[in-house]
C-alpha cells in the first residue's frame, strides 16, 4: 500500500535536508524566528532557525529584520555545446527570487514559502540558485492585527520606482481608490526601507524570475516577457494589469524580467498539503521549460 501523502511530504523533507549543507545560524535568526512561530501556526521556532536566513542590510520602518536566504545551486556539468574554440560552454544556473509577505496581512504567503524552502535540497530545485526573502513586511504582519501596509501606513506593493509612478501613482489612489489607506502609495517611490532593500535585492542579484506571492484572489498573475504560464495546481492565469508603482510593473514590464504573481485563495487558511505540492512542481516545470540559462563568456 502506498504511504499517505503527510508521511511522502515527511520523507521527501529528511532527503532534502539531507542534500544541503549544514546551515549556520545567524544570531539575529534566533529571536526573528521565536517572534515568528508565535505569530503564525505554520513556522516552527528550531526547523526556522536552521534554514540559514539572515538579516539583510536594511531594517522595516519599526526597526525589525529584512530576512534573506541564499541558495546556491548544485555544480553544473559542462555543456556538451561547444563555442567556436571547441571550448565546453559553461551556462550561469537561472536565478529565481521569491518574495513573501509584501503585505503584512497575506500570512498564507509567508507561510507557503516556508514549506517551499523545505524542498530547495530536492534535484529539481537544485538546478537554480535561489534567493528567498519570507517576510517583506514584518511590521504589517505583526502588527495587531496584522496590516496589509507597512509601519508608515505604505502598500509596498505600490511603492517601487515604476516609471508611471510620479505622473499616475497618487492620482490612482486618489480617484480609482478613493484614497483607501490599505493602497497608499506613498509619499514618492521607494520612500520605505522594504522596498528599497527588495529593490536593493533584484539590483543585486539580477533573477531571472521574480515569484511573488499573495493572497486571497485564488489566480495566477504574470507580467514580462517569457511565455506566461497556464496554470499552477488550481489557480489559472487571469492577468490583473499593472499598476503605477507594483512589483509587476517595476519587475515586468520596466526591467523586462518575468514577474509571476502567485495569488492564494485563502490569506489565512492555507491549501492543502497536495496543492501546495502542485503549485511548486508546475511552477517549477514552467521555470525548466521557459526560463533559458544565461551562457557564460
Amino acid at each position: 500500500m502506498s504511504c499517505r501523502l503527510p508521511e511522502r511530504i515527511a520523507a521527501t523533507f529528511l532527503l532534502a535536508s539531507l542534500a544541503l549543507p549544514a546551515l549556520a545560524q545567524h544570531p539575529e535568526t534566533l529571536s526573528w524566528c521565536d517572534t515568528l512561530a508565535q505569530r503564525l501556526r505554520s513556522v516552527e521556532t528550531e526547523p526556522c532557525r536552521k534554514l540559514g536566513l539572515e538579516p539583510g542590510n536594511m531594517r522595516s520602518v519599526q526597526g525589525r529584520p529584512l530576512m534573506i536566504r541564499d541558495v546556491p545551486a548544485a555544480p553544473l556539468k559542462l555543456s556538451a555545446l561547444k563555442t567556436n574554440t571547441g571550448k565546453p560552454v559553461q551556462q550561469r544556473p537561472a536565478r529565481i527570487f521569491v518574495i513573501g509577505g509584501i503585505h503584512g496581512d497575506e500570512l498564507t504567503s509567508v507561510s507557503i514559502v516556508f514549506r517551499w524552502m523545505d524542498w530547495l535540497g530536492e534535484a529539481e530545485a537544485r538546478q537554480y540558485h535561489w534567493r528567498i526573502a519570507p517576510l517583506s513586511n514584518p511590521d504589517g504582519l505583526l502588527a495587531r492585527p496584522s496590516r496589509r501596509t507597512n509601519g508608515n501606513g505604505v502598500d509596498l506593493n505600490r511603492n517601487f520606482p515604476t516609471p508611471d509612478w510620479f505622473a499616475d501613482a497618487l492620482p490612482y489612489w486618489k480617484q480609482r481608490t478613493k484614497e483607501d489607506p490599505r493602497r497608499f502609495p506613498g509619499p514618492k517611490p521607494m520612500s520605505e526601507p522594504e522596498t528599497r532593500w527588495l529593490h536593493q535585492e533584484i539590483e543585486r542579484f539580477k533573477p531571472d524570475v521574480i515569484v511573488s506571492i499573495h493572497a486571497p484572489y485564488g489566480i495566477l498573475d504574470y507580467d514580462g516577457p517569457a511565455q506566461e504560464p497556464r496554470r499552477f495546481g488550481r489557480l489559472n492565469l487571469n492577468r490583473l494589469g499593472v499598476y503605477p508603482g507594483s512589483l509587476g510593473n517595476f519587475g515586468g514590464v520596466h526591467k523586462n524580467i518575468p514577474v509571476i504573481t502567485i495569488e492564494l485563495p485563502n490569506a489565512t487558511a492555507m491549501p492543502a498539503p497536495k496543492e501546495q505540492r502542485q503549485i511548486w512542481d508546475d511552477m517549477l516545470a514552467w521555470i525548466k521549460k521557459h526560463i533559458v540559462p544565461q551562457t557564460l563568456s
